[in-house]
């Protein structure tokens, strides 16, 4: 036989063995809606694996036992896109779970030795070095908290804070109803106003009142999502969906391809993307730096 023969069925095996080592691990994915950041974590991941997908999301079910619906496609991989889907298939223990998209994980995972994943938090000491990037001579921000939800963001930003020499106001609430007093009590303290996901913090009447309280005083509110950027907020620093989805590829690569467990890390966001408010900024007589312009997405 000739040595093309050869060749040709040496890739005709790699090629059928590279078939067979993908169709040994099947993924299964949860979410909880069909949303687009959720989509974009599932382009995200393919473009990383080159893994099919088979997909349950829970809103389009009815009554149905989810863990139940999981182990009858006996998958080697759950991923766990969204809160709500880590909530569901955290119980599973004998297979390794990878989710995204999900805040503070820590808190749901606790323990937890087959679950790993990238979480939607951007570390604080980058979101301050962005921050400053946009304001550089910020020296005070004010921010409210409520510890039993986002009190392990703000330890993080306190440290932060020391090291880059500002002074971080931050003030605890137990309830929503306590934000314009606490706001108020600020107004003369802090040059601008830090945002966090805080449940507490966050419902229809205080954001009102809070980008209210940001024109009358031109005090700026840097927020975590575009949605408060295009109702009033200066700036937000946003995750990256689809590389949260590649992140998450890496950590299932390494999982497929039989790294230790024990190895896998529960890692952040790496990548963040800037929205600004051209508006708000010419209201709030802001400049903005025409590279950050240039990096930034401008919302008008």
């Amino acid at each position: 036989m000739t040595k093309k023969f050869y060749i040709y069925i040496f890739f005709i095996f790699i090629f059928f063995y590279h078939g067979f080592a993908e169709a040994d691990h099947k993924i299964i994915a949860v979410q909880s809606v069909r949303i687009k950041p959720y989509e974009k974590t599932i382009e995200g991941f393919k473009s990383v694996t080159g893994s099919d997908v088979k997909r349950i999301v829970i809103s389009e079910l009815n009554d149905t036992n989810i863990i139940k619906t999981i182990n009858s496609f006996r998958p080697d991989i759950v991923l766990a896109i969204g809160m709500g889907a880590l909530q569901v298939v955290k119980e599973i223990k004998d297979i390794p779970v990878v989710y995204m998209m999900v805040f503070n994980p820590a808190s749901i995972i606790f323990g937890k030795k087959n679950i790993f994943g990238v979480s939607m938090s951007i570390p604080p000491e980058k979101q301050l070095n962005l921050f400053l990037k946009v304001l550089p001579h910020v020296k005070n921000i004010g921010l409210l908290y409520d510890p039993d939800r986002t009190g392990y963001i703000v330890k993080d930003a306190m440290i932060a804070a020391g090291k880059m020499n500002i002074n971080l106001i931050a003030k605890e609430i137990q309830n929503s109803r306590d934000v314009p007093s606490e706001l108020l009590g600020m107004r003369k303290k802090i040059d601008v106003f830090w945002m966090l996901p805080d449940l507490t913090l966050i419902t229809p009447a205080t954001i009102k009142f809070l980008l209210l309280f940001s024109l009358e005083n031109k005090i700026p509110v840097l927020a975590f999502s575009d949605k408060y950027v295009e109702l009033g907020a200066l700036m937000s620093i946003n995750i990256d969906a689809f590389d949260i989805g590649s992140q998450a590829g890496e950590i299932v690569n390494a999982i497929v391809s039989g790294s230790d467990l024990k190895n896998i890390k529960k890692v952040d966001a790496r990548k963040s993307l800037i929205s600004i408010n051209a508006n708000i900024a010419r209201k709030l007589e802001i400049n903005i730096n025409n590279n950050i312009i240039k990096e930034a997405r401008i919302i008008k």
